[in-house]
C-alpha cells in the first residue's frame, strides 16, 4: 500500500513543478520583452498549484504551509477577477474553484487515520522551526497582499518592483525552514524561484533607470 508520505511527496512535486512552470513563462516572456510581464496563464497555473498544495499541507500537517496556501489561494482568484479573465473561464471550473477547497478543509476538520486537524494542532515541529516558518511565509503572502493593494489602486492586475523584492526576502526564509525541515517539495520549489526573483529585480531596475533617462526635464 501507497504510504500517506509518499501521496504527500507526490502531490507537493507535482504542485511544485506547475509554480516553476509558470515562473518559467513568467521569466522568458520577460526576458524577450526585456521588461518585467505577467501572463494570464500565470495566475491559472497558480491557482491549480495552490489547491494542490493545500492538500500537501494537510497531509504533512504543516499548518505553516496549509495557511499560507489557503491565504494566497483566494488572491489569485481575485487577480484573475482583476485581469477580466474569471468570468471567462467555464462555469464547472469556477464552481470547482470555490468548492474544492471548502471539501477538503471539512475533511481535514473531520479527520482520517492518515490526516487531521487535530494532529495539525499537536505538531511534533519544534517551536523554533514554526515561528521561523512562520515569519517566511508571512513575508511570502505578504508580497501578494502587497500587489493586490497595489493592482487595487491601479485597477489592473500589475507584480510591482516591491513584489519582488519581497519574494525574494520570503523565499530566502522559506528556504531555511525548508532545510531545517528536510522538506524536498519546498527546497526545489523555492531555490528556483529565488533565482527568478533575483533576475526580476534587475529587468525592473534596469526598466526603471531606462524610463528615468528618457523623461524629458520640465
Amino acid at each position: 500500500m501507497i504510504s500517506t508520505e509518499t501521496v504527500a511527496l507526490a502531490i507537493g512535486l507535482l504542485a511544485q513543478l506547475l509554480f516553476s512552470s509558470r515562473i518559467v513563462l513568467q521569466w522568458v516572456q520577460s526576458e524577450r520583452a526585456k521588461r518585467v510581464l505577467v501572463p494570464t496563464l500565470f495566475w491559472k497555473i497558480s491557482l491549480i498549484s495552490s489547491l494542490m498544495m493545500i492538500g500537501y499541507g494537510m497531509l504533512r500537517h504543516d499548518p505553516v504551509i496549509l495557511g499560507a496556501q489557503i491565504i494566497s489561494y483566494g488572491i489569485y482568484i481575485r487577480n484573475l477577477q482583476l485581469l477580466g479573465d474569471w468570468r471567462q473561464l467555464p462555469q464547472v471550473f469556477r464552481v470547482g474553484a470555490y468548492v474544492l477547497p471548502v471539501l477538503a478543509l471539512g475533511w481535514f476538520v473531520v479527520g482520517t487515520p492518515h490526516f487531521s486537524l487535530w494532529a495539525m494542532l499537536n505538531t511534533p515541529i519544534p517551536g523554533g522551526w514554526l515561528v521561523l516558518g512562520a515569519v517566511g511565509q508571512s513575508v511570502f503572502l505578504l508580497r501578494f497582499v502587497y500587489q493586490w493593494l497595489y493592482s487595487e489602486r491601479k485597477g489592473e492586475s500589475v507584480l510591482p518592483l516591491g513584489f519582488w523584492v519581497v519574494s525574494l526576502a520570503g523565499s530566502v526564509l522559506i528556504l531555511a525552514y525548508a532545510l531545517l525541515r528536510n522538506d524536498a517539495v519546498l527546497l526545489l520549489g523555492n531555490a528556483f524561484g529565488t533565482v527568478v526573483y533575483a533576475r526580476n529585480i534587475v529587468l525592473m531596475r534596469r526598466e526603471q533607470q531606462m524610463l528615468a533617462t528618457t523623461k524629458v526635464p520640465r
